[in-house]
């Protein structure tokens, strides 16, 4: 197997992973992820790929305030803030809702809570769950 795919597998089930913790989530509205089977564009996922990668969305509940925005995203210690998905660490963007519209005018959002993109690296997964779980409790305390 090429280094690549090795890279891009570890990617996959990490993602999977986190994606299933998500999923459980209290917070969590809806997991975006391609491999799931209520995501818009399954079928053509299903259909086109014979796997995935670490990319993908989540949406929270509710759309978070500034400061519970900030909470969320600044205090991770796993995740940084940018806009790289092709590297090997651990990535997330948010946005509101109405940032979302504004990019995508034709195709309006169909949620009304934030979005947060992630890309999930190879660190060690439960270190990416910890993290995440401790934004979702300084999410709660906001």
């Amino acid at each position: 197997m090429r280094t690549l795919d090795v890279r891009l597998a570890q990617h996959q089930e990490n993602a999977l992973h986190v994606a299933n913790w998500l999923n459980e989530q209290a917070e969590v509205a809806k997991v975006l992820h391609p491999a799931f089977t209520d995501c818009p564009g399954h079928r053509y996922f299903a259909r086109d790929f014979s796997g995935s990668n670490g990319l993908f969305s989540f949406v929270f509940k509710e759309r978070l305030s500034d400061t519970q925005l900030e909470a969320f995203c600044d205090a991770m210690t796993h995740f940084r803030m940018a806009y790289s998905w092709g590297g090997y660490e651990s990535l997330l963007l948010a946005n509101q809702p109405e940032q979302l519209n504004r990019i995508r005018p034709v195709a309006k959002v169909g949620f009304s809570g934030t979005l947060v993109r992630l890309h999930i690296g190879l660190e060690q997964v439960e270190d990416l769950i910890a993290d995440l779980a401790a934004g979702f409790e300084r999410v709660n305390k906001a």
